[in-house]
C-alpha cells in the first residue's frame, strides 16, 4: 500500500487526524479576509463585463495579419473612441471587441480598421451584439443561481437537515463570491463561459461538501447514547475521514483546469479559455478549502448549540474528568459501564467510535465486540 493509502486508511479510521473544527475560528478569520479582500475589489475595480452582457461589435481579421496585437489595440480605439479588446487566435487571426458602438458605427469603423491594419475590408468579419440581448442574458444568469441555491438548500433541509443546509448555503456564497473578486482583481473579461464555470464549480463545491455531511450524518446515529465523543469531535473525525478523498478528486479536477488556464489561455492566447478556467480554477480551489474549512465546522458549531448536545458535551468532559480523577483512561471507564445506555452500544459503535483494543489484564467481556458480559 503507498503512502497515501496508508495515510487514508489511518484518517478513516481514526488513528491519526488533524483538529479542524477546534481551529475554526482561525479558518473563519481567513474566510472572512479573503471575502473582504474580493469584495473591495469588486467595488474598488468592478467587473470587467464582455460584449454579450454589455452589447458592441466583434471585428475579425484574416489569418496571418501582420499586425501585432498592441498596434491593433491602438488603431482600434482610435478609430472607435472608446477602449477595445484585442487577442491574437491560434490561426493568427485578430479578434476585436469594442463595446458600446451600433450599427451606423460598426460600419465605419470596419473601414478604418480595413485602411489602418492594411486589410480588404470585406475580409474583416463583423458581428453586433445588441445591449437588449446582453441585458437578458445577464438576467437569466441571475435567475439560474438563484434557482440553483434554493434548490440547493431545499434538498440538503431534506435530506440532511437545515443547519447542514444552512452551512453549505454559506460555503457556495463563499465561493461565489471569492471567484467574482479574482476576476475583478485580475481584471478577466465576464462572458457566458464564465457563467457556465461558475455553476460548475458550485455544482462541485456541493459535491465536495455532501459527502463529508453524509460522513457525518451517518457518525453521529445515536450520538447520545454515548458519552464518549461529543458532536465537535465526531465532525472532526468526519472531515479527516474524507480528507484524502476530497484533496484527490481536487487535485484531479485542477490540473486539466490549469493547463486550460495556463496553456490554453496563457501560451496559446485563447480568449474563451481564459474566462471559463479561470472560474473554474478558482471556484474549485475555494470549493475545496470551504467544504472541509467552513461547512462542516459551521454545522458543528450550530449543532453544539442544542440543549442535546450541550448537555451530551457536559456528559463527556464529567466522564473524562472523572476518568483522569482516577487515574484512568476512558476506555478503562468505558469497562465498567453498566446503565441502560452504555457507552458504545452495538448498534452504534460503528457510527461514532472507531477500532480500540482493550487492556489486555481484563477478560470482562472478551470474545464480544460490545465488551459486554455474557
Amino acid at each position: 500500500m503507498s503512502k497515501l493509502g496508508e495515510l487514508g486508511a489511518k484518517l478513516h479510521h481514526g488513528e491519526v487526524g488533524y483538529d479542524f473544527v477546534k481551529n475554526r475560528k482561525l479558518w473563519y478569520g481567513i474566510s472572512i479576509l479573503i471575502t473582504i479582500t474580493a469584495i473591495v475589489g469588486l467595488a474598488v475595480r468592478g467587473l470587467h463585463m464582455g460584449i454579450e452582457f454589455q452589447g458592441g461589435a466583434v471585428f475579425t481579421t484574416p489569418k496571418n495579419t501582420s499586425v501585432s496585437v498592441s498596434q491593433a489595440e491602438e488603431h482600434a480605439e482610435t478609430a472607435s473612441g472608446h477602449d477595445a479588446i484585442v487577442q491574437k487566435l491560434g490561426d493568427g487571426s485578430l479578434r476585436i471587441q469594442i463595446a458600446g458602438i451600433d450599427t451606423g458605427t460598426s460600419d465605419q469603423i470596419k473601414k478604418e480598421l480595413s485602411e489602418d491594419l492594411r486589410v480588404d475590408a470585406e475580409q474583416i468579419n463583423a458581428e453586433l451584439v445588441g445591449p437588449s440581448w446582453g441585458d437578458q442574458i445577464a438576467n437569466k444568469a441571475w435567475q439560474g443561481l438563484g434557482i440553483f441555491l434554493v434548490l440547493v438548500v431545499i434538498y440538503l433541509a431534506i435530506a440532511f437537515e437545515w443547519r447542514m443546509a444552512l452551512a453549505a448555503f454559506v460555503a457556495l456564497i463563499h465561493d461565489i463570491t471569492i471567484t467574482v473578486g479574482i476576476y475583478a482583481l485580475v481584471g478577466f473579461e465576464v462572458t457566458p463561459g464564465t457563467v457556465i464555470g461558475l455553476l460548475t464549480i458550485l455544482g462541485y463545491s456541493l459535491y465536495d461538501t455532501v459527502v463529508v455531511f453524509d460522513s457525518l450524518k451517518e457518525q453521529t446515529k445515536d450520538i447520545t447514547k454515548q458519552n464518549r465523543w461529543t458532536y465537535a469531535e465526531i465532525a472532526n473525525r468526519s472531515i479527516n475521514s474524507t480528507l484524502v478523498r476530497s484533496v484527490n478528486t481536487t487535485v484531479v479536477a485542477l490540473l486539466p483546469v490549469a493547463g486550460l488556464l495556463f496553456i490554453g489561455g496563457g501560451v496559446l492566447g485563447a480568449g474563451m479559455l481564459n474566462d471559463i478556467s479561470l472560474s473554474l480554477f478558482v471556484g474549485l480551489a475555494a470549493g475545496a478549502y470551504s467544504s472541509i474549512f467552513i461547512a462542516t465546522p459551521l454545522v458543528a458549531d450550530l449543532k453544539e448549540r442544542e440543549p442535546q448536545m450541550k448537555a451530551l458535551k457536559k456528559r463527556v468532559l464529567a466522564k473524562r474528568a472523572q476518568a483522569a480523577s482516577k487515574g484512568e483512561s476512558v476506555e478503562d471507564t468505558d469497562a465498567h459501564a453498566d446503565g441502560p445506555y452504555d457507552d458504545d452500544p452495538e448498534d452504534a459503535a460503528p457510527a461514532v467510535v472507531g477500532p480500540r483494543n482493550q487492556p489486555a489484564s481484563r477478560t470482562r467481556g472478551r470474545g464480544r465486540p460490545s465488551g459486554k458480559r455474557r
